[in-house]
């Protein structure tokens, strides 16, 4: 695994953080909170197609965050956590020229800022609450959708994160591995999943891409046509769902510990490899042997 790779949960811990100095414990009814405790203000204004917002910063420290009046609302409500997640990381905006709603050759900033968001528009405490011990599926992940005001995207990559089984949201675009969402057990298990490679043909994504269909699927997959390094491999649900228009495809992916494979990793996730090592120990001494020292 890179060394780069992004730390979702630091991520996730320093919205918490941000949430528990003042933030509202309910952002559904109002996200006011969150602008004012990132001394920012926000104002809506109509912006050309695929620029969903902006934040300028005046010379007293305040933050002007601007928000698109032409998208849904759903969208704004993101844009907003979105820009607020710039100000609290400290990180530099990198959207000026890639709509932000597209991962393509995203800035890691981006994602990192899509991550926080992702944390405050649906609170942990609240979002496990509400999601339902049922297997996953699109009536589920929609219904959190509708219940949390966001997009199925976000909803699905929410439900990844904080899956208690193995379980991962892919986002893909034009053909290409963008981010991977992951659960706890999964980050536990090393299951890699390489950004920019290419989506795996024998996955339900690869099929709904080269049909060119607009729609979404479930299915089964070898969990070693997602996961790097994986061996005694069994199979898994693939739930993917696949836009035209944009070029753009989501797959969540998940099965029970029961179908995990036993893999041995060291304390960095590197995966341990039967090199022969020692010889077994047979109980007899190897010494002294025939010749003797002169």
């Amino acid at each position: 695994m890179p060394n780069n790779v992004i730390d979702e949960v630091a991520i996730q811990l320093r919205a918490r953080r941000f949430m528990a100095e003042g933030a509202p414990t309910n952002p559904l009814n109002d996200l006011t909170a969150y602008a004012k405790a990132a001394n920012a203000v926000v104002r809506y204004e109509a912006l050309d197609v695929g620029e969903s917002g902006y934040t300028m910063t005046r010379p007293d420290g305040r933050h002007i965050i601007t928000v698109n009046s032409n998208e849904d609302a759903g969208r704004q409500r993101f844009t907003i956590c979105h820009e607020i997640a710039h100000i609290i990381l400290g990180l530099p905006s990198r959207h000026d020229q890639i709509p932000l709603w597209s991962l393509e050759k995203r800035d890691p900033n981006e994602i990192m800022c899509d991550i926080f968001a992702a944390e405050l528009l649906l609170p942990h405490k609240a979002w496990l609450q509400a999601v339902p011990g049922d297997e996953p599926s699109v009536s589920v992940i929609q219904a959190l959708a509708v219940r949390f005001d966001c997009s199925f995207h976000t909803a699905a990559s929410r439900y990844a994160s904080l899956a208690t089984f193995p379980c991962a949201l892919v986002t893909m675009d034009h053909g290409t591995i963008r981010h991977a969402a992951r659960s706890t057990s999964l980050r536990a298990m090393s299951a890699w999943i390489a950004p920019r490679s290419s989506v795996p043909p024998e996955s339900v994504a690869y099929q709904l891409r080269d049909r060119g269909e607009s729609r979404t699927e479930l299915g089964e997959v070898q969990q070693d046509a997602w996961f790097q390094d994986w061996s005694d491999s069994e199979v898994m649900n693939e739930l993917a769902r696949h836009s035209a228009t944009t070029d753009s495809t989501i797959s969540l992916l998940w099965f029970s510990e029961g179908h995990a494979p036993e893999r041995e990793v060291d304390r960095f996730g590197k995966r341990f490899t039967d090199d022969g090592g020692l010889p077994e120990l047979t109980g007899e001494l190897p010494w002294p042997g025939r010749s003797k020292r002169k």
